[in-house]
């Protein structure tokens, strides 16, 4: 049977690089309202209409049975949130993943953010913290496609990264990494193979060469790792009640090292720590 190759050319990696900062613009664009008393429908929409703006079309709304551009996640929810009614208080702790579509290609992006809250300082901490950790492992995993061989190094990276935080220096709960919901390769479908665990696993995994693009996107926990899908059937919670946090890049490896595509500066800031320089896609 015929079976598509999982590496780009370089002419495709250079189509995928406007809908991954389109992406990343319409992330950009719904930070500033992230704030108390907003509902994630009004995110939504700002999304949304950043997305048309830029002659695009959310990639999420392709999926079936799916009728949103973002996945808005809060609290003890970790992804795939619906948006909706749901108004944000002081000191929630928010994901926003996001995807465009253009010209056939697709981009894919989360962040998580903390809701401000002067009177939770210890509340706002734990949650910055979890985020910190979250997006600190994205970043390792983003930076070990730099010089791996397989994609497997990259779990192994990301879940070395979250253990040798330990247990959080603010509330003193170990962090949990979701097992059943990993990241994946992405092009001219939102979703391909291979998947990319976040976590330590006896398969070494496909080939990292150039003109392979993964979506890397941990999604850790305060608490325990199971998690249990609510009754809308999308939106995945942890069990305990605990909170959860979602980071997720878009990333190109090509001849000249690895790029950032859902990062306007291509990684540059959130690769520095680990030595790593991005290198723009030719």
């Amino acid at each position: 049977m015929f079976r598509k190759s999982i590496y780009k050319t370089p002419a495709q990696l250079r189509s995928m690089i406007e809908p991954g900062l389109i992406t990343a613009a319409a992330l950009e664009a719904v930070r500033p309202l992230v704030r108390a008393g907003v509902s994630t429908a009004e995110l939504d929409a700002v999304a949304d209409r950043l997305i048309a703006d830029r002659g695009a079309e959310s990639n999420f709304k392709l999926v079936r049975g799916y009728r949103h551009t973002t996945c808005i996640s809060v609290n003890e929810q970790v992804v795939h949130g619906i948006p909706g009614d749901l108004v944000l208080q002081p000191g929630d702790i928010v994901s926003v993943d996001c995807g465009a579509q253009y010209q056939g290609w697709n981009g894919d992006s989360a962040v998580t953010f903390v809701v401000p809250d002067p009177g939770q300082p210890e509340l706002v901490a734990r949650r910055e913290e979890l985020s910190r950790v979250t997006e600190g492992s994205m970043w390792a995993g983003i930076a070990a496609m730099a010089s791996a061989s397989h994609i497997g190094e990259i779990g192994s990276a990301i879940q070395d990264y979250i253990e040798a935080q330990g247990p959080s220096v603010v509330s003193g709960e170990t962090y949990g990494i979701l097992r059943e919901y990993v990241g994946h390769g992405i092009g001219r479908k939102m979703h391909e193979s291979p998947s990319v665990f976040n976590y330590r696993t006896p398969d070494a995994g496909a080939e990292i060469r150039p003109g392979l693009v993964l979506a890397i996107e941990p999604m850790v926990t305060a608490g325990g790792e199971e998690t249990f899908v609510e009754d809308d059937d999308w939106t995945v919670s942890t069990i305990d009640g605990t909170d959860g946090s979602h980071w997720e890049h878009s990333v190109a490896r090509h001849e000249g090292g690895i790029w950032v595509l859902t990062a306007p500066d291509g990684g540059a800031a959130g690769l520095a720590p680990f030595g790593v320089v991005p290198v723009p896609i030719a």
